[in-house]
């Protein structure tokens, strides 16, 4: 499941970028800079779609295996991307 939505997302992405960063950023001060970005031309708004895409992604593999990046990404105002689509609290330890 984790990969058919990231490759749908990328899909959409490509069509509107906007869309993309609202799936996974919600509406907030990401999605405004991209849509400013969008209207400026269509490559800037792409590669700050995609960038937003590599750090949530990232995040989320990176909470997946226990490890938590405390640094901040920079450019990147939604705390849902930050912690990968994670809310706040503990991770759940595998019991033996």
């Amino acid at each position: 499941m984790g990969a058919a939505s990231a490759i749908l997302l990328v899909l959409i992405t490509i069509l509107f970028p906007p869309l993309g960063v609202y799936a996974i950023s919600g509406c907030g001060a990401d999605l405004l800079i991209n849509i400013c970005l969008t209207l400026l031309g269509a490559l800037p708004g792409h590669i700050h779609a995609f960038y937003l895409e590599y750090v949530y992604y990232d995040r989320r593999e990176q909470s997946k295996l226990g490890r938590f990046n405390a640094a901040r990404a920079p450019g990147i105002y939604s705390e849902r991307i930050q912690n990968g689509g994670h809310g706040y609290g503990t991770i759940a330890q595998e019991t033996i």
